[in-house]
């Protein structure tokens, strides 16, 4: 059942919910933990997944209630009132069906799956035409309501990197609680549920399903899952990005101006120019990605 909650009434999250219904035997995480408030789930759980690698397996989970130091892409800082937010870091150790590791040429996609699983999620339960900008932003009515960070964590033996994948996604925020013009929230869009144990789990559930269909095709975003779709052909349908005139503001003060026509075997964006000069932009090389409408 949907439920409401105003943004002066934040119900802590349902742990033992969640676990019950996410964690193994009947769930695909094998770990689950929440915590009151913490610096940053990103940080903390790659701190965890570095040092104990079996503790801390594929598909171990981070949520916290609260996060004072989040940051996002290019360490831009990311914070919002207690429990007002879903704030979560999924550990992935990429294997496929094979239980062979994913090729690291792939580990670009991740990002951009747990962008498409959260706007999935909040399509079917809070019922919000969520899409996807590229690299790592859901928005919904144009207006950004999320946004993804991934972080690889290395190790000296050669054991396969792992990826933490960290999501906030604004739940009961009011207009004075949103972090930029620009952003917005569940309450303010008037999502069908601002229950955020619901929104968690939701989106969760998706992104194992999405996870996993990707890693049984090797991380292929152009290999077909058992459904007949592939990662590719379900980003396009939900990525605002592509045929979109653009502006990729770049590190060095420069720019790039054309339509974003696709994306590259990496996940990085292809922009052909007025000329028909193109470019692959990684999101490591882009400090903005806004759309472009002419001088």
């Amino acid at each position: 059942m949907s439920q409401s909650f105003s943004d002066v009434d934040r119900p802590a999250l349902d742990f033992d919910g969640l676990s019950d219904a996410l964690c193994a035997p009947l769930g695909p995480y094998r770990k689950l933990e929440l915590v009151e408030s913490t610096g940053s789930t990103n940080s903390d759980l790659a701190t965890k997944a570095g040092g104990d690698k079996v503790g801390f397996s594929d598909l171990s989970v981070l949520v916290a209630e609260e996060q004072t130091q989040g940051r996002g892409r290019l360490d831009r800082q990311w914070t919002a009132p207690p429990r007002s937010s879903v704030i979560v870091s999924v550990l992935l150790r990429p294997f496929n069906h094979a239980g062979n590791p994913v090729p690291t040429q792939s580990y670009g996609w991740f990002s951009l799956l747990a962008a498409m699983s959260l706007a999935e999620a909040l399509g079917e339960y809070a019922q919000l035409e969520a899409k996807v900008k590229w690299p790592n932003d859901v928005l919904v009515s144009g207006r950004k309501i999320s946004g993804i960070l991934a972080q690889m964590v290395s190790y000296p033996d050669g054991t396969p990197p792992a990826v933490v994948i960290g999501s906030g996604v604004n739940v009961t925020l009011g207009k004075d609680d949103l972090p930029v013009p620009t952003a917005t929230s569940v309450a303010l869009e008037k999502g069908a549920t601002t229950d955020r144990t619901i929104l968690l789990m939701s989106y969760l559930r998706v992104f194992a399903q999405r996870y996993r269909q990707f890693c049984n095709v090797n991380g292929d975003p152009k290999a077909q899952w058992k459904d007949g779709t592939t990662l590719l052909s379900r980003l396009q349908k939900v990525m605002v990005t592509l045929g979109q005139q653009v502006r990729a503001e770049l590190p060095n003060g420069g720019e790039i101006i054309g339509e974003a026509f696709g994306l590259d075997s990496f996940g990085a964006l292809k922009v052909r120019e007025a000329d028909g000069t193109e470019h692959v932009v990684s999101a490591g090389d882009v400090v903005h990605l806004r759309p472009y409408e002419g001088s």
